[in-house]
């Protein structure tokens, strides 16, 4: 059989999880799913953002990039990458057209 330049793809299986969450962090919740509603006029189920807020926050933990790192070496496998195709992109509004003269 040819070998392909792309490999073989990850499992993309979702993995349900969970979990219980102080009423303050509820709150703080409930008020990221309205701002991002007033940033991006769509509005998304706590449950749709959490993923992509966890994502994002480890992304941006270098001590946990560096720890990852240092466990999954170049060649071993590491654990799949969720695909970021669900969240809406932050496009500018086309301009508006002024009104026309009749």
């Amino acid at each position: 059989m040819p070998e392909l330049k792309l490999s073989k793809l990850p499992d993309r299986t979702p993995v349900k999880i969970t979990i219980t969450v102080a009423p303050d962090l509820n709150v703080a919740l409930s008020q990221y799913a309205q701002a991002y509603r007033a940033v991006y006029g769509e509005a998304e189920s706590i449950a749709e953002l959490i993923p992509y807020m966890l994502e994002a926050f480890l992304a941006g933990d270098r001590g946990f990039a560096k720890a990852r790192k240092e466990s999954f070496p170049e060649g071993a496998p590491a654990p799949p990458r969720r695909p970021r195709g669900r969240r809406p992109s932050a496009q500018p509004s086309p301009p508006s057209t002024p009104p026309q003269e009749e």
